[in-house]
């Protein structure tokens, strides 16, 4: 049946902020659904909240409103758009919930509007737990023994009839917030409560715990007309008990029989008809008894899902993009599958090689944090590598993650023998944690047997003994030593080993020469095509990746052609907004009719569709597999200042290698990155930076601090995302710092600068084509110096910068730019103390502001670069002057508190935010507003405000105090700020400190008495009872701050909200108002 004539507007909701467990899959999944249902001649309507991403580019859809999503914006967008339907199943957990809760209202009936995908119903009985058990009863198909409490009392009598371990989830969450396994009484009571908390409707769901069964996933679409066909199976290398998100995992699934796969895909057929989902993809779990066979229904998710990106990536089919058309009328065997051309979408896919996904974590971001892994999800992105067996695709896989290891150890990074053993060894192999993987090895070299590893991780057999013969090879390389026969070589390069590591193996040579010797053997990849039919039809668009055989099905072509080196896998520090530019790069290439060829290794992004560029190349971005690209397709030149820094990592080493790299030089960025250089040349342009030093030891440190005088700031050279920087106060601080950060990074020395207190920071993005610089926008950032720039809060245009300060700061920028020759983006921080203007850092790419000032200024600045770096002038391209919006943007960061345990929300020169969203309104005091909805803090409009400050912040907490009372707010504070407040008349009632008995300020907020918490972080045993408060916030979802500055813009934001409702317009009103 074609597509329906009936329905003309549709509106898509969007996933909202990056956070962990809604990363950017649903950021690929909803610009490909946009992108399809313009195709068919639909009017689409969006609403996403979040600036990073394609999918919130004006072009994507006719209207894109970047307003939160809340069931009240949708209903405030419906109120104006009147669309004919609205396709809930694209934006994650975030749509769903949404949509349930503007349902609620009775808005879809009071204008007549259709939810296409999946009814309220089929959303209801998949996500509702009790409901979903019922369903599955029906079909005969068995899911664990559970039962549901909505109080203590309940969890207890629940918990007697399972018996332990049992298995917490909340209804209605994503990616298992709030629940995990708990082994006894105590830990139930603990998690239940948590647990309760988190649910949107106040309950819990207990379920016998399966762990240690096998898990798989099915992916599956069905059309009005009841097909079904399976997309891919997945498997997950770790045993239930991990979240999926969290495991490796493994497609297609490679330890099930026929008959078990069978049974695997009949349930998932009739799940999906018994759930109702008329038309899309689903996405069910199973879990499967390694010793009968039995099988147990996990979940499923009525919707597009994370894996539903990876099974896309992996097999070729488009699942988001033909779940959208399916969602329109059309059925499997209407639609043309875009890889072969001539097979229809009904044709299930087949895949000749193996998928490797593996989680990426950043631990070593919340050190008071346990490296456990559980059923509630902690990984912050993850990278895919596909090889032809799954030991290639696994070395692969490890190499991609950047974690700084070469493949399955054999790179010099393992544990020394002898340094794990007995009971430690046992811990890492029985508690599954983001090192695991590792720990295993080390096993397997130790001489455990695979049995005693299979008992104590429940990993299958099968995948243990592969382990086995990587290490057993690595055991004969390491004997070969120097001179590696052929064959050998050649096996060792199948198993995925890297030249580095046979550098490391052979004992003696460079990875240049190893290099060197494999080509003289004629030992050089392949590329294979991504199919989605096992080579039996020909592939149409060409996505590749590298394997060792005799056969190359790589088209080269002799057009000029440019490679774009992607970011990797997402992670804190480097996220979707490199990504961004990395697509918009690809569009600048194909407006200018030149060949696009992207290198990346991310299966959640857009940058690695297979139709965003012209040429695709699923690979690790390491020097070796990038050279290997490079001389396949010798290109007129690459972009490496886009990808975060990743590339950047590899420019010095591929420029040696005679790599032409398009843009600004890499040796302008090493003048930006190299402190003496960096030094040199802001003296030569008479601009001032921050007295600063560097120490080798302690003792130099010491004496640099004295120097420079307290507070100062201190990290290691070379890291991205302030990893290990801290403000030091004291000596006793900068002593225990040392011991720390000389394990970050052992032979770089510490940087020591002087830490501009209490000063406004700003953010410029500029575009340089080496004779004129423009600047692309201005940011203020609401939080004071000392927060890392991607965790603050910021202001475009500057909202209390006096004009001689913007001037001295664009001529800086102009001159930075001119002195190192920038030929496309540069960011640069500046900090303004007493009067005076400070250049903190200069970076020569594109920075993680990018698609924000892109969004707020209406100009696709990546775009222009990308134009720029293949020869173009701004003035050719008529960009000549700076753009400031007649409007306020505010972007605000999004963080991960409530997925560490024990870990102090409190911001500081680490960068901790996983995402952003970003608020528009002529109003500031409404941006901000807009802004914290959509990092969901709910600003209250009445109440009690709490607030509790350190001496040093009292006098600045002084009118935010009087604006809160002014606004009829009652106020409650710790007897010192009572006080103070008292002294200078705000009246505020008293309460306890957390250490000064009960009952305190934390019984308090959990009873519901405060409604905003102000509390910023200060001395030890302040700390303690600032942290319980803290904690308590996010526990309680009660909107915080712990900056006096962030206080300050949270009483505009509700001023604002006070004056008048808040409104929705889109993008492409907000940018008609731009006067050119």
């Amino acid at each position: 049946m074609p597509k329906r004539n009936d329905i003309h507007k549709i509106l898509i909701i969007g996933a909202g902020p990056i956070i962990i467990s809604q990363a950017c899959e649903f950021d690929y999944s909803g610009t490909q659904a946009c992108k399809a249902l313009k195709e068919e001649g639909f009017e689409v309507v969006l609403i996403n909240s979040n600036p990073a991403t394609i999918m919130t580019d004006p072009e994507t859809a006719d209207r894109v409103y970047i307003e939160p999503v809340t069931a009240e914006t949708l209903c405030k967008v419906i109120e104006i758009e009147r669309p004919d339907a609205v396709l809930p199943t694209l934006g994650g957990q975030t749509a769903l919930n949404t949509t349930i809760d503007a349902a609620k209202t009775g808005i879809f009936e009071k204008y007549n509007i259709e939810l296409i995908g999946a009814s309220i119903d089929a959303i209801n009985k998949a996500e509702d737990r009790e409901l979903f058990r019922d369903a599955m009863n029906k079909i005969g198909l068995r899911i664990p023994k559970s039962g549901f409490a909505v109080n203590m009392t309940e969890v207890e009598e629940v918990a007697q009839q399972i018996g332990f371990p049992i298995i917490v989830r909340p209804s209605f969450t994503l990616g298992g917030t709030g629940g995990g396994v708990a082994y006894n009484m105590e830990e139930l009571a603990n998690l239940a409560k948590s647990g309760l908390d988190a649910s949107l409707i106040t309950q819990v769901m207990l379920e016998e715990s399966v762990l240690g069964w096998k898990e798989f996933e099915l992916e599956v679409m069905r059309d009005h007309a009841d097909n079904v066909v399976i997309i891919c199976s997945i498997e997950n290398i770790d045993a239930m008990g991990v979240h999926t998100g969290d495991s490796i995992t493994v497609a297609p699934a490679q330890t099930l029989s026929d008959k078990e796969y069978q049974a695997l895909r009949d349930a998932s057929i009739a799940i999906i008809r018994e759930i109702g989902v008329d038309t899309g993809g689903s996405n069910v779990q199973f879990a499967v008894n390694p010793d009968n066979g039995d099988i147990i229904v996990v979940e499923m998710n009525p919707r597009v899902s994370r894996s539903s990106a990876l099974a896309s990536k992996a097999t070729g089919f488009p699942i988001a993009k033909i779940a959208a058309k399916l969602a329109v009328g059309y059925t499997l065997d209407e639609i043309p599958n875009d890889i072969t051309g001539e097979t229809m979408a009904c044709f299930e896919p087949s895949i000749d090689y193996c998928v490797v996904k593996i989680p990426r974590w950043t631990f070593e971001k919340f050190p008071e944090t346990d490296d456990i892994l559980t059923t509630a999800m902690k990984s912050v992105g993850e990278t895919m590598s596909i090889g032809r067996t799954f030991k290639e695709a696994l070395q692969k896989g490890l190499r991609s993650l950047e974690i700084g290891r070469a493949g399955f150890g054999a790179d010099g990074k393992d544990p020394a023998p002898g340094s794990v053993a007995g009971m430690d060894l046992e811990y890492k192999l029985s508690t599954p944690n983001s090192q695991r993987i590792f720990y295993i090895k080390y096993a397997i070299e130790h001489g455990m047997p695979i049995t005693m590893i299979h008992d104590l991780t429940d990993i299958d057999p099968w995948f243990l003994y592969q382990m086995k013969q990587i290490v057993d090879l690595e055991k004969q390389l390491k004997l070969a030593g120097m001179n590696l026969p052929k064959d050998l070589f050649e096996k060792a390069k199948k198993y995925g080993f890297s030249d580095t590591q046979l550098a490391y193996l052979s004992g003696g040579l460079t990875d240049k020469q190893i290099e060197q010797k494999r080509k003289d053997l004629g030992l050089v990849p392949v590329y294979k095509l991504v199919d989605t039919c096992a080579a039996e039809f020909r592939a149409v668009t060409p996505y590749y990746y590298s394997t060792y055989e005799s056969e190359c099905e790589a088209r080269v072509s002799d057009k000029k052609k440019v490679i774009i080196l992607g970011g990797g896998p997402n992670r804190i520090g480097q996220g979707i907004e490199f990504d961004y530019c990395c697509v918009h790069a690809s569009f600048a290439l194909r407006e200018e009719g030149v060949e696009s060829i992207m290198v990346n290794s991310n299966p959640e992004t857009v940058s690695t569709d297979y139709d965003t560029s012209d040429k695709l190349y699923f690979e690790p971005l390491t020097r070796e597999d990038v050279l290997h690209i490079v001389e396949k397709e010798k290109p007129f030149g690459v972009i490496v200042q886009f990808g975060g820094q990743t590339p950047l990592n590899l420019a010095t080493d591929l420029q040696k290698a005679g790599v032409p790299i398009i843009g600004t030089s890499p040796e302008s960025i090493d003048r930006a990155e190299d402190r003496d250089l960096f030094a040199a040349m802001l003296k030569k342009l008479g601009l001032r930076q921050p007295d600063n030093g560097i120490a080798y030891s302690y003792q130099e440190a010491v004496k640099v601090a004295r120097d420079i005088g307290y507070p100062v700031m201190v990290r290691p050279s070379f890291v991205l995302g302030g990893r290990a920087m801290k403000i030091v106060y004291d000596e006793k601080d900068l002593e225990s710092y040392f011991e720390l950060a000389v394990q970050a990074s052992p032979d770089k020395p510490v940087l020591i600068d002087k830490f501009l207190e209490e000063a406004f920071e700003l953010d410029v993005d500029a575009i340089s084509d080496g004779e004129d610089t423009i600047i692309g926008g201005m940011m203020e950032h609401i939080e004071e110096a000392g927060i890392h720039s991607g965790d603050s809060a910021c202001v475009l245009p500057p909202y209390s910068i006096e004009a001689h300060h913007i001037k001295e700061m664009s001529d800086a920028a102009k001159a930075i730019a001119k002195e190192l020759n920038v030929k496309g983006l540069m960011n640069i921080q500046f900090g303004i103390m007493n009067d005076t203007v400070y250049i903190i850092e200069v970076n020569p790419r594109a920075s993680r502001t990018i698609p924000f000032v892109s969004k707020a200024i209406g100009v696709p600045l990546a775009k222009l670069a990308t134009k720029v770096m293949l020869g173009k002038t701004l003035k050719e391209l008529g960009v000549t002057t700076e753009v400031i919006p007649p409007y306020y943007c505010v972007k605000e960061a999004v963080m991960p508190f409530d997925r560490f345990e024990n870990v102090d929300p409190v911001l500081g020169p680490e960068m901790k935010s996983t995402g952003e969203v970003m608020g528009i309104d002529k109003d500031l005091g409404a941006a901000v507003a807009k802004a914290q909805f959509a990092a969901g803090q709910k600003l209250p409009k009445e109440g009690t405000v709490f607030i509790s400050v350190q001496d040093k912040d009292k006098k600045a907490a002084l009118p935010v105090a009087k604006c809160f009372h002014d606004m009829g707010f009652t106020i409650m504070a710790t007897r010192g700020t009572v006080t103070f407040l008292e002294e200078n008349k705000i009246p505020s009632t008293f309460v306890k400190k957390v250490s000064a008995g009960r009952p305190h300020v934390v019984d308090a907020v959990k009873n519901g008495e405060i409604q905003l918490i102000l509390n910023t972080g200060a001395s030890s045993q302040t700390q303690r009872d600032g942290y319980e408060i803290r904690r308590a916030a996010i526990k309680y979802k009660i909107p915080y701050a712990t900056t006096t500055d962030g206080a300050r813009a949270i009483s505009l934001a509700i001023q604002a909200m006070k004056k008048e409702n808040l409104t929705v317009k889109p993008l492409q009103y907000y940018h008609q108002e731009i006067k050119h």
